[in-house]
């Protein structure tokens, strides 16, 4: 076997090697990933000495740790050997990595986790993922997709807080071919492109509708949406739709806090601090959850299943979301697909 030269372009590797701050995505996933990329381009030869962990520590201003971990991830997919006193070097440039996904998610949450393992291990942890949180905000989604464009694909959760218009307008302009979106359907993006969505209006009706045996004890439901919400105004008609179906009083609140509690009303909960909220109040009064009291939250989290002896959820299956758009990366195939939901009865209502 050759040996690997002693002497090592450090300068040349480090001008092609780049973690992002700005990612979400562990950064020994993007340390392999990049120095995958420059093999592939031929910015790395074969047999040629990488930098020491120190070197990458310093220079990359990583830990040590994940300098170590990134080193180990390529030796795991046989790209990297090393020698006892010499270092690190590639053993093959035999490279082709056909995808690199841009994801970018509106915030991190407990169902947005389980999106994202679903989605890395049905991808396969050979795919570089670039994985971006934009907190509802356009602007700095703006500048998170302007940063590469030599991405295969690019998954995106589309909800924002303002210039939602502008966010749909930019999304266009994305290679339809290139394109999966997640979660929410947008009208105005057009052509054939990927998404796997939810249809937030007949969900909660239907979800309604099928914990109406439960509701039936109840006179009134409160809907808790919050002010400058990302949320869609689709949720507040399925509510009042089916409120006015089935004939109970509704109201739509924007907090807990301001309530007067009292006995035959439900509330739905859509974000998890003005669940909080409502459960610290409710444990304040001589009313009882699920008897004088209902309670729905929306989606589902492990603990839900254990406080107050259990919270009923309308839940979005965000597993399976997370495997279709996998999926339909990998096998190179374009679907819209409606997600199913699930509701899941508790002793909250």
């Amino acid at each position: 076997m050759k040996q690997p030269c002693a002497t090592t372009p450090h300068k040349s590797f480090f001008e092609n090697i780049q973690v992002d701050m700005y990612s979400a995505t562990p950064k020994y996933l993007q340390l392999a990933h990049s120095i995958l990329g420059a093999i592939e381009s031929g910015k790395i030869e074969k047999n040629i000495l990488l930098p020491s962990l120190n070197e990458l520590t310093f220079n990359l201003e990583i830990s040590r740790e994940t300098a170590d971990k990134g080193y180990k991830y390529l030796q795991h997919l046989g790209v990297l050997n090393s020698i006892p006193g010499k270092g690190h070097y590639i053993t093959t440039t035999e490279i082709k990595q056909e995808l690199r996904v841009c994801l970018l998610i509106n915030k991190i949450s407990d169902e947005k986790k389980v999106f994202y393992d679903a989605f890395v291990d049905n991808l396969g942890a050979h795919v570089p993922i670039d994985f971006y949180i934009y907190n509802n905000d356009f602007k700095l989604f703006k500048k998170l997709l302007a940063q590469k464009n030599d991405y295969s694909h690019y998954a995106i959760m589309p909800h924002f807080l303002d210039n939602s218009e502008e966010a749909e307008a930019l999304i266009n302009t994305i290679p339809k071919e290139k394109l999966i979106l997640l979660d929410k359907a947008l009208p105005g993006v057009k052509g054939k492109y990927g998404c796997v969505f939810e249809n937030f209006r007949k969900d909660i009706y239907k979800a309604l509708e099928q914990a109406l045996y439960q509701l039936s004890k109840y006179h009134t439901i409160k809907l808790v949406f919050p002010n400058n919400s990302y949320f869609p105004e689709d949720i507040i008609n399925g509510f009042n739709s089916f409120c006015l179906q089935y004939a109970f009083e509704r109201e739509v609140i924007h907090n807990v806090k301001d309530q007067e509690f009292k006995a035959g009303v439900v509330y739905i909960c859509l974000t998890e601090n003005h669940l909080i909220e409502l459960i610290e109040k409710v444990e304040l009064i001589d009313l009882v959850v699920g008897h004088d009291i209902g309670i729905i939250s929306y989606n589902e989290t492990p603990m839900k299943k254990f406080i107050l002896n259990g919270i009923t959820t309308i839940s979005t299956d965000y597993k399976h979301m997370g495997v279709l758009a996998a999926e339909m990366i990998a096998k190179g195939y374009r679907e819209k697909v409606e997600l199913p939901f699930k509701l899941n009865l508790r002793a909250s209502l």
